[in-house]
């Protein structure tokens, strides 16, 4: 089997409602690249790229001319087996992870068709019926982010992300913790993300202040020193975010004592060859993971609960239906929460297939 063509879509992602994040930060609509990979026996592969805004080093608009110079290299290439693919292609292009993480989706769906099989079955077997979700609240007026929390705990979500330090207020950032947890009530797990946008003097103000409100941190800071900094001044467990990008810096924060819990980004890391051992690394490390992408539809959501089901439950402390904040949807048949859970898709491969009504025309087409 030999990839003949590359298709590429910009799909533009509404969130239901804008995100704000410390540091002036916001995610409200963004650009998502759909990427599908052709063959000479009819199947097709999909893939998704969706960097969002001040997160990572890339641009949505940054990676079809990442793909269109690995084409020389995935056009004719056997995707199967898309650890030897990569390799190729790191070989040929170095960095670009964001970018390359669509085509490796893309390859992990073909080998898993030629195979029959679910992706998961590929990625360590299925290890859950469904998973645990975690719920996202933009940062705005406590009250209202109480309101969010409590509409969530009602449809069954028990995890619950509070965005802080959209205004530099570090006290708004406690009542937003403590009204949240008092929405909630006792047992749900709820960690307060600032995106690396705090310093570490407020970061620790606020965890000394909700310290006897069983919270955790999520990467109050840029730089893995003042994180580990704010975990022993506060005592508070964390969740590393942004730091967390390869397996060096996986072993680098758990040295350094501050990563209860880390982000495993798709796009961050480049893709399901590369995400798939950091989780091994982190399942060795006893670090709890929550598997994720910065931002994206049903063909990235896809991916994140299929390497989500094929976890161990020892490791895996949430996933995330990225699909379920944003419209439009690519599958409507993808699958969707239900009592703050979710099972990967059904069927071989990603099990997903997007709509050509809401893709339209293919932007760019490389054979």
């Amino acid at each position: 089997m030999k990839i003949t063509r590359i298709s590429l879509w910009h799909v533009p992602l509404t969130s239901h409602e804008t995100y704000y994040m410390a540091d002036g930060k916001t995610c409200d609509s963004v650009e998502s690249v759909v990427l599908r990979l052709d063959t000479d026996t009819g199947l097709q592969g999909w893939g998704e790229a969706c960097p969002i805004p001040h997160y990572l080093p890339a641009y949505a608009r940054g990676v079809a001319p990442a793909i269109a110079e690995l084409a020389p290299v995935l056009l004719g290439a056997d995707p199967v087996g898309p650890e030897a693919v990569m390799e190729k292609l790191n070989r040929h292009l170095q960095g670009h992870a964001y970018a390359k993480s669509a085509v490796d989706t893309a390859l992990w769906d073909l080998t898993a068709q030629v195979a029959g099989l679910p992706l998961h079955a590929l990625l360590g077997g299925r290890q859950h019926a469904d998973m645990p979700l975690y719920h996202s609240i933009t940062c705005v007026a406590p009250d209202e982010m109480a309101r969010m929390a409590h509409e969530a705990f009602d449809q069954g979500m028990r995890q619950f992300q509070v965005k802080l330090g959209a205004e530099g207020d570090w006290q708004a950032d406690v009542e937003r913790l403590k009204k949240v947890r008092e929405a909630v009530g006792a047992g749900p797990l709820v960690y307060g993300d600032w995106n690396c946008g705090s310093s570490a003097l407020n970061a620790t103000r606020v965890g000394r202040a909700v310290a006897h409100l069983d919270v955790m941190l999520e990467q109050p800071c840029a730089s893995l020193a003042e994180c580990a900094h704010v975990r022993a001044a506060t005592g508070l467990p964390m969740k590393l975010d942004e730091s967390a990008h390869d397996m060096a810096s996986v072993i680098e924060g758990h040295r350094a004592g501050c990563m209860d819990a880390a982000a495993l980004k798709l796009s961050k890391m480049g893709g399901l060859s590369k995400m798939r051992q950091i989780r091994d690394l982190c399942l060795h490390l006893g670090t709890q993971m929550c598997i994720e992408d910065t931002w994206g539809s049903d063909i990235t959501t896809a991916a994140l609960l299929h390497l989500a089901a094929s976890t161990p439950a020892r490791g895996l402390m949430n996933t995330c239906d990225l699909s379920h904040y944003v419209a439009p949807r690519l599958d409507a048949r993808a699958p969707s929460r239900m009592k703050g859970r979710i099972a990967p898709p059904q069927g071989i491969g990603l099990g997903v297939h997007p709509d050509a009504g809401a893709l339209g025309q293919p932007d760019a087409i490389l054979d």
